[in-house]
């Protein structure tokens, strides 16, 4: 069995464990949810790399996601999420089809990041972007995601990534013009939504084709 398959199978197996992290930790969700869509255009031609039970591309608006674990699948679909099974190295649509795709916490379980984001740029129309989001390396969640992910069904089988390194994928596949949200920082008033990156443990990298 391949690494992609390996992280499928647990996506299979604990899918209730990811819904039920959003439930107990309610107000990093919506800060999660604000940063995405202080960059996120409205598009009828939107499509979510990633879409797990729809957690984020049901209140985004966003109608069609691509996943592969076949449990997250259903619920999303309950949802009123249309999902196609596929893998984001390997995307089963024309090029330029849509106006933007979303990653929300994808990035880090996938296998090949650059042909992930390569795939991302060749189904955006000319114009299009592609919204990233991550838990930055770097950050105070990140390091301790890092430092206690051997006690994680789903982050054991992840990948963490800085901003500048997913920056730095974008860049080779053609993205340019990038912006930057914000938010999850460790003191006073954590949840406000900034520009920038560095600071905040949750990034929205958004960048143009």
């Amino acid at each position: 069995m391949n690494i992609n398959m390996d992280k499928v199978e647990i996506f299979n197996l604990f899918y209730d464990d990811y819904d039920a992290w959003f439930d107990k930790h309610a107000d990093m969700y919506q800060a999660e949810l604000a940063a995405i869509k202080a960059v996120l255009p409205h598009s009828k031609h939107a499509i979510e790399i990633g879409v797990g039970t729809g957690k984020f591309a049901k209140p985004l608006g966003i109608k069609l996601g691509v996943e592969p674990s076949e449990k997250m699948a259903e619920k999303a679909k309950l949802n009123g999420i249309t999902v196609i099974k596929a893998f984001s190295e390997n995307l089963p649509f024309h090029d330029s089809t849509f106006d933007v795709v979303l990653m929300v916490t994808t990035i880090c379980f996938v296998n090949d990041p650059q042909k992930t984001i390569q795939e991302a740029y060749r189904i955006l129309n000319p114009q299009g972007c592609c919204i990233i989001a991550i838990v930055d390396k770097n950050s105070p969640i990140g390091k301790q995601y890092l430092k206690n992910k051997h006690k994680s069904n789903f982050y054991q089988v992840a990948t963490f990534y800085t901003t500048e390194e997913i920056v730095q994928y974008m860049k080779i596949s053609g993205f340019s013009n990038f912006r930057f949200k914000q938010t999850i920082f460790d003191y006073e008033n954590p949840y406000r939504i900034e520009d920038g990156f560095e600071k905040g443990s949750f990034v929205v990298i958004q960048g143009f084709k």
